[in-house]
């Protein structure tokens, strides 16, 4: 199966999308409930659903970003990474399966032929798990995607885990065994880390911690969640005074302060976290407080258009420091008014550079949204 059968089914979601206006891309919360906010509507997941399907088979352009140790290693991406070898890079395969698997529980009607099932029936293979495995395995990538790609393949796994369905179970066992693997790197990798990564770009140590933790607790792996829980209280604990002003950098799509402050709201009781976040972030406690959208000048340049990640991510995490805190309610409002900046350039007809991954960004802000 080729992704020449998927470009129809794209196309006949985006083409509904065309002519959308910056209002009618998004929708708000008007019939159920007094408080406004952003949804996922059916039309944004169809959209949202067809950017991974269109690239998951699409082997080139790819960024391998391995460290050759000899001529044998000069594979193809397919060859090299049997499952994730499309969306352009490793990280970004992985987190298209992660859209795809959370859009077809809300919405199964989204594969209505059965089509993307049988893509991922077809990738998601035992034998391709272990060529997966090997390539993780060698003495030269030990440490291949540490740690935000490993952080988004346990993403997809927790995504898989709470699904009912037949097909995800196969996959989440086939999966299991490269999961297990990058649990134990991961928990021997943390007492390592002396300093936390502050980066506002894959290396970023709060932003996998984050999605980490939500995968351990899913599963009930105590084991990794207490190490998790230690490390990032050992490493972010003691800050304090995070300016928002040095944000964000040129091609950031993670905010170092609203990352951390996020995280930290996962291992702490609200008391504490509270206490916390006054000393780490006391802007956030002004009800004047305000953060202006990034703004993207090119989107067809790779990094630049990072910051519209950055826009989905800033919401992401304002919605759940919201969550943790009440009293910040007001930050929703950010949040909702950050997607709605980015949101309507999200689209398969832009350039690939944005389009293989941005969808992700979408969803997993649109998914804190509620």
């Amino acid at each position: 199966m080729q992704i020449k059968k998927y470009i129809p089914l794209a196309l006949v979601y985006l083409l509904s999308f065309s002519g959308c206006s910056h209002n009618s891309i998004t929708e708000r919360k008007t019939d159920f409930t007094d408080s406004a906010g952003i949804v996922l509507t059916e039309k944004q997941a169809a959209q949202i659903f067809s950017l991974p399907i269109h690239c998951l088979e699409i082997e080139y352009p790819n960024k391998l970003g391995q460290v050759l140790g000899a001529d044998t290693d000069l594979k193809s991406p397919k060859k090299l990474r049997p499952i994730f070898y499309g969306c352009f890079d490793w990280h970004s395969s992985v987190h298209g399966y992660w859209s795809i698997v959370e859009l077809l529980q809300k919405y199964p009607q989204l594969d209505k032929e059965g089509e993307v099932r049988a893509l991922l029936n077809k990738h998601i293979t035992a034998d391709n798990v272990a060529v997966e495995m090997a390539f993780f395995n060698d003495v030269n990538n030990m440490s291949f995607e540490r740690t935000y790609g490993w952080a988004w393949l346990f993403k997809l796994q927790e995504s898989l885990v709470r699904w009912d369905d037949g097909d995800a179970k196969i996959w989440k066992a086939h999966l299991q065994p490269l999961v297990d693997l990058l649990v134990m790197r991961y928990r021997t990798y943390l007492p390592k880390l002396v300093y936390p990564i502050r980066a506002g770009q894959h290396d970023n140590s709060a932003f996998s911690l984050s999605l980490s933790l939500d995968y351990a607790r899913t599963v009930a792996d105590t084991a990794f969640e207490a190490d998790i829980v230690k490390h990032s209280q050992r490493l972010f604990g003691h800050d304090m005074e995070c300016n928002l002003a040095y944000e964000p950098s040129g091609y950031d799509f993670l905010s170092p302060c609203l990352e951390e402050a996020y995280l930290m709201s996962k291992t702490l009781d609200s008391k504490a976290y509270s206490h916390w976040l006054k000393k780490f972030m006391p802007s956030l406690f002004n009800v004047d407080f305000s953060i202006s959208p990034a703004v993207v000048k090119d989107r067809t340049d790779g990094k630049l258009v990072h910051l519209d990640g950055l826009n989905y991510s800033r919401a992401a995490c304002l919605y759940g420091i919201a969550k943790a805190i009440p009293e910040l309610d007001y930050l929703k409002k950010i949040a909702d008014e950050h997607i709605d900046f980015s949101l309507p350039s999200l689209s398969a007809q832009d350039d690939y550079m944005g389009s293989h991954w941005l969808g992700t960004f979408a969803l997993y802000a649109l998914d804190h949204a509620h």
